[in-house]
């Protein structure tokens, strides 16, 4: 099962930040967990057991979002304000453009 995420430009590509480590480690377990959902669906396991495994995959996901966007509203949108407390043209656009992931 593979994912494509789509990016920009390569600039995009290398913005890593500290919290990147941990939101990757959060979300290579959640694909672990999906994983084993999908096989307890083949084997026929309790669908509570699948759901509570779908609620770990869930939770994770969720907080894995919610950390990267928090940071890039710490870090990266902080910085597209000028010495003079001015935003600078895009800032209001991209805040309001991932802010519709919370």
């Amino acid at each position: 099962m593979g994912f494509r995420i789509n990016t920009r430009s390569a600039r995009d590509m290398q913005h890593t930040h500290d919290t990147h480590p941990a939101i990757i480690k959060r979300l290579r377990r959640a694909g672990g967990h999906l994983a084993s959902v999908v096989q307890m669906l083949e084997q026929g396991k309790p669908c509570l057991d699948v759901a509570q495994q779908l609620q770990a995959v869930e939770k994770a996901i969720t907080q894995a979002k919610k950390t990267l966007i928090q940071d890039h509203l710490d870090h990266c949108l902080s910085h597209m304000v000028d010495a003079d407390g001015q935003t600078q043209p895009g800032s209001l656009d991209e805040f309001r453009q991932i802010t519709k992931y919370l």
